[in-house]
């Protein structure tokens, strides 16, 4: 049966410090970027919004148009007819005819002149969707110009920190394979609660170094001793002295 190493408080808090202090130096380094992953996502979901935006109104406008064109044969038609009746009136040979022939001529002119309403009405309509459209359009531009910029400078932060990003996420995967795994799981749960990303911290001045909360003396000298993990009954965060943290140093 193979041998498995027992590792000591103080070799257990070496490797917890070593992996915070690693992951401290990647948190610098998503500092700088800041927001702009996030605006740049936030962006890039935006202009496609506008995209379909423009898309529909488009859509929408060479659906009016073709409404326009049917409406426009539709007239022809209509005066087309018109004309056959009117060559027709010439040839009737009594009033009953006469009046049946006019009635289909004011027909199709009430046709002609409900299709112009309509044409007029979509003329309208369309010129309300070119407006919105050219606005769409040049919200997109806008919104495309400021993207470009952001992008830009998410790339130079990326170019200048990639070699030193790339070599502490190594360090950091690393380092996980030494720290103890019900304590790693404990440190990646507080890591996630609090904002500067602290899970370990030192006593400072007789107090937490992530919550500032005194710390007794006695359990000062307790955590000195490295004989048991101790943790800030404040904040919860793993406490180790000034000596042991000093000591571990990330290039």
């Amino acid at each position: 049966m193979a041998h498995v190493k027992e590792f000591s408080v103080e070799e257990k808090l070496t490797a917890l410090v070593t992996l915070q202090k690693i992951e401290s130096k990647l948190d610098e380094i998503h500092i700088l970027k800041g927001e702009l992953p996030m605006e740049v996502a936030d962006l890039e979901d935006e202009i496609q919004g506008l995209f379909a935006r423009q898309t529909r109104i488009e859509e929408e406008i060479n659906g009016v148009t073709e409404f326009i064109d049917q409406r426009k044969n539709a007239i022809k038609e209509a005066e087309a007819l018109v004309k056959k009746y009117e060559k027709q009136s010439s040839n009737v040979k009594n009033n009953r005819e006469f009046e049946a022939i006019n009635k289909e001529i004011e027909m199709q002119q009430l046709e002609i002149k409900l299709a112009e309403k309509h044409i007029k009405d979509a003329t309208e309509e369309i010129s309300e969707k070119a407006v919105n459209l050219e606005k769409a359009k040049k919200n997109i531009a806008s919104k495309e110009s400021v993207l470009a910029t952001k992008k830009g400078e998410l790339e130079k932060i990326i170019a200048a920190n990639e070699k030193e990003e790339k070599h502490f996420n190594k360090l950091a995967l690393d380092a996980r394979q030494h720290v103890d795994t019900r304590l790693l799981a404990s440190y990646e749960k507080i890591r996630k609660s609090y904002r500067n990303g602290l899970s370990v911290v030192q006593v400072e001045r007789d107090a937490c170094g992530g919550c500032f909360n005194a710390i007794p003396p006695q359990k000062q000298s307790e955590i000195k001793q490295h004989k048991k993990v101790m943790v800030c009954e404040n904040c919860g965060r793993i406490l180790v002295d000034e000596a042991l943290h000093a000591a571990i140093e990330v290039k």
